[in-house]
């Protein structure tokens, strides 16, 4: 049994973030492997105000709302830990993450959540929860995108980089017993990049099929977008609803951030729940996809308004039915949550293999 502490954005709020519901299986899957888990967060306003869990069984929440409490409450935690995580969009993540290496004993790690958006931010210099110079300071780097990017962290510093993809808590996520009220539905907070495709591929098909139904459930869309008259908004839909939400649907959708698409291999958590839910998928293409799911027989792709409604003319219950199936076999077999436990546990193995004189040197350059 190990102690992990994890500094992270937040698990105790779903709203408009995906980081809460891949804590929460993460957590919940080291838990039952028998390890300690300290989860400390923020508390922010946003978060705070929207909060759908405030106790977690499977790991021990704390909350602080300033670096300097922080660091005089949870020093000894962090300091007695066998491995701590800080994640990616944390509120002054670059000081966070310099307290956490220069007072662990144990390896750090940096778990990326939003590997193109925050190399993106790097480039233009506006990163405001991780550095370059900071990279190199973290034992090892857990990246949500896999592929080349794995090499370009280790090119900026990075001793050990990993793709460590999100998952799904199959006890959570599965098939449900509801009405197909929708042709197609999509889950998803608004981005301006998104909306694009949103527009061209859920739309654009329910403007060209008014007798038909869709949905999209999603926070912050402004309030200037013009919903057509058969699709349904909800501007906000708890972890426990999402199973009822996507097996409501005959297709649901996945639309894929500009940084996330240029880098590729970058598969959205929603993926791998629609997936676990037996429902099958309509994306947008980007490099890599043909390593998570087998297009054609495990994932459908679409570019365009015309290849969506040609998806829905031609595509047959059969067909439908087997490309749902194909797609949960292959999630269940591979990107579970007890998956990415395992993965990590080997990951923090290797870490702990490396000589204490490297961890002490980048203790050292971690010193502001």
């Amino acid at each position: 049994m190990a102690k992990i502490v994890i500094l992270g954005l937040t698990i105790t709020s779903s709203w408009g973030n995906g980081h809460a519901t891949t804590y929460r299986a993460l957590v919940k899957a080291l838990a039952r492997r028998g390890h300690d888990i300290l989860f400390l967060e923020r508390d922010t306003p946003w978060y705070r105000e929207h909060r759908d869990v405030t106790r977690c069984p499977s790991a021990k929440i704390a909350l602080y709302k300033t670096l300097p409490y922080l660091a005089d409450r949870f020093a000894g935690e962090v300091a007695g830990a066998d491995a701590v995580i800080v994640g990616s969009f944390v509120p002054d993540g670059i000081e966070v993450g310099q307290w956490a290496i220069r007072t662990a004993k144990c390896p750090v790690a940096f778990y990326d959540i939003d590997t193109p958006v925050t190399l993106a931010k790097l480039q233009r210099g506006e990163c405001d929860y991780l550095s370059v110079e900071l990279i190199a300071r973290f034992d090892l780097y857990l990246s949500f995108t896999g592929g080349p990017v794995l090499k370009l962290v280790q090119q900026m510093g990075s001793p050990t980089a990993a793709a460590f993809y999100c998952s799904v808590d199959p006890e959570l996520h599965g098939p449900v017993a509801t009405r197909r009220k929708w042709e197609i539905g999509y889950l998803g907070t608004y981005s301006p990049d998104r909306q694009v495709g949103l527009d061209a591929m859920l739309l654009a098909p329910a403007r060209a099929l008014p007798a038909k139904y869709f949905a999209v459930a999603g926070a912050q869309y402004p309030s200037k977008i013009t919903w057509p008259g058969n699709l349904l908004h909800i501007e906000h839909l708890p972890p426990d609803q999402h199973p009822d939400f996507y097996c409501g649907q005959r297709f649901t959708l996945n639309i894929t951030r500009d940084d996330m698409k240029a880098l590729g291999f970058s598969p959205s958590v929603r993926l791998f729940e629609a997936a676990a839910c037996g429902v099958p998928i309509i994306s947008d293409t980007w490099p890599g996809l043909e390593t998570i799911f087998a297009v054609g027989r495990e994932i459908l792709v679409a570019e365009n308004t015309e290849d969506v409604l040609r998806i829905l003319r031609n595509t047959t219950p059969a067909k439908r039915k087997s490309i749902a199936a194909a797609a949960r076999r292959r999630v269940l077999s591979e990107h579970t949550a007890t998956h990415r436990a395992e993965h990590l546990e080997h990951l923090l193995d290797l870490c702990a293999w490396q000589p204490i004189s490297c961890r002490q040197q980048r203790r050292a350059l971690a010193s502001p």
